[in-house]
């Protein structure tokens, strides 16, 4: 049922759009020129006195977001893209019949005014008003006049209240437009070169995730929204372009927590001739770089609370290089006391409580078991290097390893060396979340065939993350792709990072939701 005083309230503004318009007055006219914003306004007169008057003129424009009379003068505050400023109109400047018509007004209407800075006695910083005109009718109340929306789902599904009414929120996405700004330019200014790749494939591929299948009607084929641009960005670099990077959407058919959305940003780039231990150094110089454009005046730090709801820990994450780096074995020993060198499938399972996955192989539960252990423990900025060959079907095998063991297959362990099953990956992790991937990328096509036809087994047991056989990623490999460094950087993450977001979705202009 509709609330009765929100039917009143909209039925009041409609009333008045009339009146306007019988008037001969467009409530919804087409431009407002020559305006400034009231940042640009309040950083050239940063220096007035208290009660200092100029005859400076601006234009600005903005939303009512409060009212405050006082007889033959008013004080409203209108919010524009930089923030809140100020307006004082008096009746003995603009008329005592356009002061009526302005303080009529409804709060959330957009107005377009002429005035003179001044500064208030009381040190506030404002317009005398000489002129001004309606931009826009607002029919709808504005949320919680201003005074902050927090309802979590109305905040999620109308996300322009949300922005209307949360100056924080504001500048979540201002970080998060320099973010990706800055990741560009970074990248950019040493060489990388911006593609795109389809986002629509045949085949999906270049991460262990499930897919979302939709289907093209004059090709009468099924096609996949992308996981990953990866198998297609190494194409490139087989083709010649050595240095390249994409910035864009993929698409995982995953659960929806505070860490995942099925739709995100992530940024992915190629260097030839480079491996993991490159990458890991221009991931860090990388975001380095971001956070103290981000920042402001070069900071490497930025506080955020950790810790569950209830128990959350508030924390200073250092970004400065060079960051922590451990091997991922002993990561989990370190945090949960297993060593999985000395476990087969079977044994492991039992190690972790016998609580697991029935379906799932060896190298699903040392990802599950670095996830529920590790993971949450590494706050402050730590790559988990050298992972299992079962959870790395594009990596390359480790330069220690033995080619001929990992040649055979790793279908059973321990191995007589745990080195023979290591391939060259690390994962980055800041408070406590996984940011970053990368590989010196396998470029053998017999070895990556091998691997293609390892995950079809895992396909075959029942996991359906598993890589899919690509042949003509195989045909690219058979053309010589030199010796290269990849790495993914997960855009949303790093922004819940810079910001001190608790969830990927106040990061996400518009995140999924249930019904």
């Amino acid at each position: 049922m509709t609330d009765p005083s929100a039917s009143d309230l909209l039925a009041e503004r409609r009333a008045k759009l009339e009146r306007l318009r019988e008037s001969g007055t467009n409530p919804f006219p087409y431009r407002f020129d020559d305006r400034t914003g009231s940042g640009t306004i309040r950083a050239a007169h940063a220096g007035l006195a208290d009660g200092e008057e100029t005859t400076v003129s601006y234009r600005v424009a903005g939303r009512i977001a409060a009212r405050r009379g006082h007889g033959k003068a008013a004080f409203l505050d209108i919010v524009d893209g930089d923030g809140r400023l100020q307006l004082h109109a008096r009746a003995d400047v603009i008329g005592a019949e356009s002061l009526d018509e302005l303080t009529s007004l409804d709060l959330g209407d957009i107005i377009g005014v002429t005035g003179e800075v001044f500064r208030t006695r009381r040190g506030e910083l404002s317009l005398k008003v000489t002129d001004w005109e309606l931009l826009a009718k607002s029919l709808l109340p504005p949320p919680e006049k201003f005074h902050g929306l927090e309802d979590i789902e109305t905040r999620y599904r109308r996300r322009e209240l949300d922005l209307i009414a949360n100056e924080e929120v504001r500048t979540i996405f201002r970080k998060r437009a320099k973010t990706i700004t800055s990741v560009r330019r970074w990248l950019d200014e040493r060489g990388f070169l911006e593609v795109e790749t389809p986002v629509l494939q045949p085949l999906y591929g270049g991460a262990l995730a499930k897919p979302f299948i939709t289907h093209h009607n004059v090709l009468d084929r099924d096609l996949y929204l992308r996981i990953a641009p990866e198998l297609y960005l190494k194409r490139l670099i087989v083709g010649g372009l050595e240095k390249v990077y994409e910035l864009g959407k993929d698409f995982r058919n995953e659960g929806v927590s505070h860490k995942h959305n099925p739709e995100f940003t992530m940024i992915e780039w190629y260097e030839a001739y480079a491996d993991y231990n490159d990458g890991a150094d221009r991931l860090e110089q990388l975001v380095a770089y971001v956070v103290a454009e981000v920042n402001g005046e070069g900071s490497m730090t930025v506080t955020r609370e950790i810790g569950e709801p209830g128990a959350e820990e508030e924390v200073e994450i250092d970004f400065t290089p060079p960051w922590r780096r451990i091997g991922l074995r002993e990561a989990i020993i370190e945090y949960s006391g297993i060593d999985i060198a000395e476990h087969d499938r079977d044994s492991l399972a039992e190690a972790m409580g016998g609580k697991v996955d029935p379906q799932a192989g060896w190298g699903k539960l040392v990802d599950d078991l670095v996830g529920k252990t590790v993971e949450p423990n590494l706050v402050q900025p730590t790559f988990l290097v050298d992972y299992p060959v079962e959870l790395s079907p594009f990596a390359k095998l480790h330069r220690d390893a033995d080619p001929a063991v990992t040649a055979a297959g790793t279908p059973e362990r321990p191995l007589a060396r745990w080195q023979d099953g290591l391939t060259e990956r690390w994962e980055a992790f800041v408070g406590g979340i996984e940011v970053a991937n990368a590989f010196s990328e396998l470029n053998d096509p017999d070895d990556q065939r091998r691997r293609f036809e390892q995950q079809a087994a895992e396909i075959n047991r029942g996991d359906d993350e598993a890589q899919p056989y690509d042949e003509t990623f195989i045909a690219a490999l058979e053309q010589g792709m030199p010796p290269t460094s990849g790495v993914g950087l997960g855009i949303d993450r790093l922004v819940m990072m810079l910001t001190g977001a608790r969830s990927l979705r106040e990061v996400l202009l518009f995140p999924a939701m249930r019904d």
